[in-house]
């Protein structure tokens, strides 16, 4: 074994996968594991931890797969992370905990991710639950929204002894995880229901199709219904769009829909009542992780997919890995390409989009060359579905329904990063919706942060 070089994960072959929602990777089996955990150095100061958003005992947890002792490997990553199936499968661990990794330094980091994939899922072939740590204590604590950051701060404090109430707007709870992330990325029965189960098993109680500043108001929570304390982990749902001409065609999409559409209605099934409109060509604007789900999507769908990217392959936000995966699956990447109007025919459906070459200049506010348009580059490119990938914001639903919220020009809530704290008492916040789109890890770290926050005010209360 070449102790520079990870051991190699199984997936599916491209041509196979590129038909069908199963999942592409495979994971380890023990035998592979046990192996790829002799690599770790076991460093006494782990940078790897410091990577972490939810500070996951990392050395710890490789050492006890080593020895092959995976139930309390579990143990120790279920310390930390109320999701550890989710997390080896979508987090960012190229630049988090692995980039990190002292090992990969002169050879490649320890798969730390597929690592941690395989403790969980034997975890929960083997039937092992997380454990609650602490007695009831009696105080009520309601959660907002189900997904990363809602069931991480319901998990910490439900083994603290708090009596949690998730509440949920959608039919189904998970948020993100069960209408964003695709399928293929990320089982919905196998993995997702199942580690919400987990959280379930601490006591936590989720009520759905509960629209807060609808159905009730946070301050009738607190006030009428007995909540000590609310933690607000609603995401960002909102997507934004370009305000080009025509793009309020038939066949023009947010990647949000269309994927809400495919991964939570399951609309890709024959015979679904409200199908989606698949398309044979498909453009989906943007380069980020949910545009490269978005059109592995649409290509699973039966389309020709090309993603249309302002600037150049080197500032993509997406993981390399989902870029990697989608090129290898025959997705067409138009990069330094910007649309300017959506096209439309009699019937007011899409039949074409003008776009304008683009090349890169000075570096802009976010340390990334800003693209400029390159004069007298224009063309059209034909589709029949244009998916809009740009990025979403919260919706400002539960922040104008409650008294004394502070926001920022975002319609992001103010919350501090350390313990979720906003400007109403009794009121903490986290993930997406205080921070913008970002990664379902950081949704969890901002989820702890929050369950920290809660119970030092509820115990100095």
């Amino acid at each position: 074994m070449d102790v520079m070089k990870k051991v190699p994960v199984r997936e599916q072959a491209p041509e196979v996968r590129a038909a069908n929602f199963e999942e592409v990777c495979l994971g380890y089996d023990q035998k592979e594991a046990m192996e790829e955990a002799t690599r770790c150095l076991n460093c006494k100061n782990a940078q790897c931890i410091k990577g972490c958003p939810v500070a996951i005992n990392i050395p710890d947890f490789i050492s006890q797969v080593k020895e092959g002792n995976i139930e309390e490997a579990y143990k120790v990553i279920s310390q930390s992370s109320a999701l550890p199936a989710v997390c080896g499968r979508v987090c960012p661990q190229e630049s988090q905990c692995e980039g990190k990794c002292i090992r990969g330094i002169k050879g490649e980091p320890v798969s730390i991710g597929k690592l941690e994939r395989f403790v969980a899922d034997w975890a929960r072939e083997q039937g092992i639950k997380p454990e609650r740590t602490a007695q009831p204590n009696g105080k009520k604590v309601a959660v907002i929204g189900s997904g990363p950051a809602g069931l991480t701060c319901a998990g910490d404090l439900a083994k603290l002894g708090y009596d949690v109430t998730i509440f949920e707007a959608l039919h189904e709870p998970g948020g993100v995880l069960v209408y964003g992330i695709p399928e293929f990325r990320l089982p919905k029965e196998k993995v997702v229901r199942e580690e919400i189960e987990n959280v379930k098993s601490l006591g936590v109680k989720i009520e759905t199709n509960v629209v807060i500043g609808r159905s009730v108001t946070i301050d009738q929570l607190i006030e009428e219904e007995g909540f000590s304390a609310v933690f607000i982990g609603s995401g960002a749902g909102l997507p934004k769009f370009m305000g080009i001409p025509g793009e309020n065609a038939n066949g023009v999409f947010s990647a949000n829909e269309y994927l809400t559409r495919s991964n939570l209605m399951k609309a890709f099934e024959d015979g679904y009542d409200t199908p989606i409109v698949a398309g044979k060509k498909v453009a989906v604007v943007g380069g980020g992780n949910v545009a490269m789900d978005a059109a592995r999507t649409a290509l699973r769908l039966g389309a020709e997919v090309h993603i249309v990217y302002r600037r150049s392959e080197e500032e993509l936000p997406a993981r390399v890995e989902e870029v990697h995966h989608a090129k290898e699956e025959g997705i067409i990447f138009d990069l330094l390409t910007n649309p300017t109007e959506i096209l439309a025919d009699e019937n007011g459906w899409v039949k074409g989009m003008k776009c304008v070459r683009m090349e890169l200049g000075e570096a802009d506010a976010s340390g990334r060359r800003r693209p400029v348009v390159i004069e007298g580059s224009e063309f059209e490119l034909e589709v029949d579905t244009v998916i809009m990938s740009l990025g979403t914001s919260p919706n400002p639903l539960i922040s104008s329904t409650t008294e004394g919220l502070e926001v920022n020009k975002w319609k992001c809530i103010v919350a501090d990063e350390e313990l979720g704290k906003t400007s109403k008492e009794g009121v903490y916040a986290g993930g997406d919706a205080v921070t913008g789109a970002a990664t379902v890890i950081l949704a969890m770290g901002a989820g702890k942060a929050g369950a920290k926050g809660i119970h030092e005010y509820l115990s100095n209360k």
